[in-house]
């Protein structure tokens, strides 16, 4: 009664393997990786020429570019806590000022004013600027320049050395040997 209404069929796989041998499906997910795969894999390469580790620099601070200031300001409040109190708590004002801004213009998408108006850059720029002013007055100017000296260049070293292979169409190949303009947008700009 168990097996009403069913049909059994042969079995199509093969005798199971003997307990010495290894058990290999021949329909494996599992690939052997080569050299070329570990291009993949790795996504750190140096640039040929000066202009792909241009274009790398921009495209990279597009990208990563909350991630490195989240690095620098971390260096930033590391080397505040022991001397600098007051600049410590200028530094978590205007963040918490910045934070409210990107929320607010997350929460109100279709705001004229907020968007179309007052552009981002600008006010993220300009809440940098009194930011500075803010911890040079506090004199914590030193600890922002000693922060700036050792954060910046490990910042480019990373721009210059990633390679984000699948926000670019034909790879980084196809980068190295384009000019950052166009001859044909350079000829279509007339004075008047």
């Amino acid at each position: 009664m168990a097996n009403y209404g069913t049909v059994q069929r042969p079995s199509t796989t093969s005798a199971s393997p003997s307990l010495g041998e290894p058990y290999n499906p021949k329909n494996s997910t599992r690939k052997n990786l080569s050299v070329s795969d570990f291009k993949h894999l790795w996504p750190f390469n140096i640039p040929t020429t000066s202009e792909s580790a241009a274009v790398r620099i921009i495209r990279n601070l597009g990208d990563f570019g909350l991630f490195y200031a989240l690095f620098i300001w971390i260096g930033l409040f590391i080397s505040l806590i022991p001397e600098r109190k007051v600049s410590l708590i200028y530094l978590v004002i205007m963040t918490y000022i910045t934070s409210v801004y990107l929320l607010v213009l997350r929460a109100l998408p279709m705001s004229i004013d907020l968007n179309r108006f007052i552009d981002k850059k600008v006010v993220l720029f300009i809440l940098a600027i009194v930011t500075m002013v803010e911890l040079i007055l506090t004199k914590a100017g030193l600890h922002l320049l000693a922060t700036l000296g050792c954060g910046v260049p490990i910042i480019l070293v990373h721009a210059v050395f990633t390679i984000r292979s699948e926000l670019s169409v034909g790879g980084e190949d196809a980068v190295e040997g384009v000019p950052l303009m166009n001859s044909s947008e350079t000829e279509s700009v007339d004075i008047v």
